[in-house]
């Protein structure tokens, strides 16, 4: 089904929670009523074409619009990007890193056992950490620069050697070491862990990295289709100018 602006957002919730962080992003908080999305997108001063390019590529995997790359900035995007990383460190991960002191606590896992899941844990937080910070401190800063040049701000050399030697397409594959680690996390509990009489915290705790799992996904997905070939025509528009 696909998302459109006359529909009532809590209609939308209904149909799929999952969408319930991702509209919390954008500074859209439960109680709006029965407002349209386009109503709501109106009082919160929200980009309406960004608003469902993002809500219609987490409900529908198979979605891709083909005018988006020009409805909306890259800098939105950007921005937009961010905020889902603070969501995961803010919020999933410490939720995450609970629970497993929870079970614990709980007496669902022995020493041997807790030690050998926080450590994978540990593995995995720092991972999705590095990757985050390699994101917002080379990729997203060089779409920025990116953009301003396309708006007219000088070209630098640094700007075109970046291009040439490191264009945006390379950055795509490094989504999966992060995504294998959440995978063998996952594994750990389900295969590994030792019986408990009580798994009651287990299946929280597996639920959350499902969780976690698909909108981290949905997330490079996002990237990979809509940030990448929006940089891409960037890259070019730099590049001709640059030979003008």
């Amino acid at each position: 089904m696909l998302l459109e602006k006359e529909m009532k957002l809590a209609d939308v919730i209904h149909h799929d929670y999952n969408l319930v962080p991702i509209i919390n992003r954008f500074g859209i908080m439960l109680g709006f009523g029965d407002d349209s999305i386009e109503a709501i997108c109106k009082k919160e001063q929200i980009n309406i074409d960004f608003f469902l390019t993002i809500l219609n590529a987490f409900h529908d995997p198979q979605y891709l619009d083909n005018d988006y790359l020009q409805s909306f900035s890259a800098s939105l995007l950007i921005d937009y990007l961010q905020k889902t990383h603070r969501y995961y460190l803010q919020n999933k991960i410490p939720e995450i890193e609970g629970l497993i002191k929870e079970m614990k606590s709980e007496f669902e896992l022995d020493n041997v056992s807790y030690n050998l899941l926080q450590k994978f844990f540990i593995e995995y937080k720092n991972e999705l950490i590095n990757h985050i910070e390699n994101e917002e401190n080379r990729v997203y800063p060089y779409v920025i620069d990116l953009e301003n040049a396309g708006h007219g701000h000088p070209i630098s050399a640094t700007l075109i050697s970046r291009i040439k030697k490191y264009p945006i397409h390379s950055y795509e594959a490094e989504h999966e070491d992060v995504e294998e680690k959440l995978t063998d996390l996952k594994n750990i509990i389900i295969k590994y862990l030792p019986p408990s009489k009580s798994q009651r915290i287990r299946f929280r705790l597996l639920k959350e990295l499902t969780v976690l799992e698909k909108d981290l996904n949905d997330h490079a997905r996002i990237e990979d289709l809509i940030l990448v070939p929006k940089v891409e025509i960037l890259e070019n528009l730099v590049i001709s100018k640059q030979h003008l």
